[in-house]
């Protein structure tokens, strides 16, 4: 082989790896920071990118959200109890060029001062308070690590707080005074059960005997309504039939013999009865003499004395009656 073809194939060569080291590939996720003789150039974005070789080199700057894991610390608490915090704080590159130029290491430098502002926020607070304020940690954390870190290009996404753990001898207390809390609610919560009970038993006594009181009222209601209508019915009856008797008898025209007859009759059902005294009514007199005439019909055959003059009925009736009116009637027995 001839020296003209090995120098020919040393230059190719030679341009080939030179042609290799000018070119760069920069991934999707990343920023190219291109430096020329050690000094800051210009930035390129993700692709094919060329450069000097020799001349020139590329930085890549991952622009991906990345993870800083604070390490646990002690933290006296604002009523001096001794917790063991740990967080880890989320953050996102939004300036390759301060990110690269303007820290040396990011990482130490962002957990250092997280530990710093994590003993600043929660030694401000008691220990109840950083127990149950995570999300208050949180937002003050990030807007102060927020702030710092802007120099640096880049942007605290969030923070998050893993633990609070305070000793075991605060736990063992916090423990009672949680079971004792929990007695006290579930004793409050069934003397209440046992009161809204009684409340609901005497409620319910007192509707039974509403609803009875009403059951009664109801009923005596409709029983008196049923005498009144039974005694609104048979006096309507009895009406009717007095009317009847009445127009029977102005329309029969009686006789005083049959009326004198009808009194008889109605004296001996007085007199049948269980009274020891019997009360006459004023009329008797009418009676009597009617009494009189009918017994001048039956007795007109009857014998006597000529020449004596016989009284007449209506005179013998007169003189029957000649009792006061409230003289009383022959007893019943």
């Amino acid at each position: 082989m001839s020296p003209a073809i090995v120098i020919l194939i040393v230059l190719a060569g030679a341009a080939l790896a030179y042609v290799a080291a000018a070119i760069k590939i920069v991934r999707q996720y990343e920023k190219g920071l291109i430096e020329r003789f050690g000094r800051y150039a210009r930035t390129v974005d993700p692709g094919l990118n060329f450069i000097i070789p020799f001349i020139e080199r590329i930085v890549r700057v991952d622009m991906r959200e990345q993870v800083v894991d604070v390490p646990p610390q002690e933290v006296i608490t604002q009523d001096n109890v001794v917790v063991t915090v740990d967080a880890v704080v989320y953050y996102q590159a939004t300036d390759p060029v301060k990110l690269k130029y303007e820290v040396a290491n990011f990482i130490v430098a962002a957990t250092k001062l997280a530990q710093t502002n994590l003993r600043n926020v929660v030694g401000d607070l008691q220990l109840d308070e950083a127990l149950t304020s995570r999300e208050t940690i949180n937002t003050k954390l990030r807007e102060i690590l927020d702030d710092a870190t802007d120099v640096w290009g880049t942007k605290v996404v969030r923070v998050e707080i893993q633990r609070i753990e305070p000793p075991p001898d605060v736990t063992d207390a916090m423990h009672r005074q949680m079971k004792a809390e929990r007695d006290r609610r579930a004793v409050v919560t069934e003397a209440e059960g046992e009161k809204r009970a009684a409340i609901l038993v005497a409620e319910g006594v007192r509707e039974k005997q509403i609803l009875e009181a009403d059951g009664r009222a109801e009923a005596i209601k409709k029983v008196a309504d049923a005498e009144r209508y039974q005694k609104e019915t048979v006096a309507e009856g009895e009406g009717r039939a007095i009317e009847r008797v009445f127009g029977a008898i102005h329309t029969g025209d009686p006789t005083p013999d049959l009326i004198a007859i009808r009194y008889l009759e109605a004296l001996q059902g007085i007199a049948d009865g269980q009274a020891t005294k019997v009360f006459l009514p004023m009329e008797l007199s009418g009676v009597l003499g009617s009494l009189g005439a009918i017994s001048e019909l039956f007795g007109g055959g009857d014998g006597g004395s000529e020449g004596a003059p016989r009284p007449s009925s209506r005179t013998r009736a007169r003189g029957a009656v000649e009792a006061p009116p409230e003289a009383e009637g022959p007893s019943a027995g």
